[in-house]
């Protein structure tokens, strides 16, 4: 039911912020107008999509669309004083939608398991906090300027100005939207084997631990710190935090500060985060693996 409000909130967003959109682009000449309404459906038609059949990409795909969509009904409701109104209805649908697919945990799930294999059960891991300072906001900007800008510059007819940006823009978005789409790629995974954890940012590769190997699964409490010497790959997120004690250290390789590295780690205690971490623990209940309470 969450996943359908989600999607029901964007797929009204003609209705709701469309008009107001439409009035912002009336001024602007005949060519760039059409290309910016197309891309704006595009995006709008792709986002919708990407919710109604839930994969990574689409992930990656209405993590640019949303954030953008704001910003864009930011601008029409700032500039906008012919029809006040209607651009504060636009703004204000906007960002419900787009905390919804943004905030809820119900839409990274979905995606998460939409290439989930057999009986694989996936988790998205928790975004580190300190992206939500820059970089994440950032991203999605870069990736929308970067495939529009050059368009709707030649569009325009600036086609000097239009073909740099359209050269520049596509390396930018590309580096941006590779970024983005690593926080949709990582996991914890529970396969009939036991668990695995899928993270490039602290593992160079997908590590699995045995459910013989697995000594207990428990859940920490935000403000706990993990065990001592435990290997925390939480990188500062809290929420949904669980330690994961094996039967002895076990050696793997972990990602260095750059990802340009790794290092070898014996940890036997390792601590994570994740999305429905509740229902982590109770599946993996189900698939004999001990969870302490």
């Amino acid at each position: 039911m969450t996943l359908w409000l989600v999607r029901l909130a964007w797929a009204t967003l003609p209705l709701t912020a469309g008009p107001a959109v439409g009035d912002a682009l009336a001024d602007w000449s005949t060519p760039p107008r059409t290309l910016a309404e197309v891309l704006l459906w595009a995006a709008w038609v792709t986002s919708l999509v990407a919710l109604l059949a839930p994969h990574p990409i689409g992930l990656t795909v209405v993590r640019v669309a949303a954030p953008v969509f704001v910003v864009l009904a930011a601008i029409v409701a700032a500039t906008q004083s012919a029809d006040a109104a209607r651009a504060v209805v636009a703004l204000v649908a906007t960002v419900v939608a787009g905390v919804l697919v943004i905030g809820l945990p119900a839409v990274s799930f979905a995606c998460a398991n939409g290439v989930a294999y057999g009986d694989e059960r996936r988790y998205p891991l928790r975004t580190p906090p300190v992206l939500w300072l820059g970089p994440l906001p950032v991203a999605p900007l870069l990736v929308a300027a970067g495939l529009a800008g050059g368009p709707l510059l030649l569009a325009d007819g600036r086609v000097v100005a239009g073909i740099a940006a359209l050269v520049v823009g596509f390396i930018v978005a590309a580096l941006a939207a590779r970024s983005l789409h690593s926080l949709s790629r990582r996991w914890a995974v529970l396969v009939p084997a036991g668990l695995v954890l899928v993270d490039a940012m602290t593992l160079p590769d997908p590590v699995l631990f045995q459910r013989e190997r697995i000594l207990s699964l428990q859940a920490i409490p935000r403000r706990m710190a993990p065990p001592t010497g435990a290997l925390d790959l939480r990188l500062g997120a809290r929420g949904g935090s669980t330690t994961m004690t094996l039967d002895r250290p076990t050696e793997m390789l972990q990602t260095r500060r750059g990802l340009t590295s790794a290092a070898t780690a014996h940890p036997s205690v390792l601590c994570f985060a994740t999305v429905y971490r509740a229902e982590l623990l109770a599946m993996a209940a189900t698939r004999r693996i001990r969870v302490d309470v």
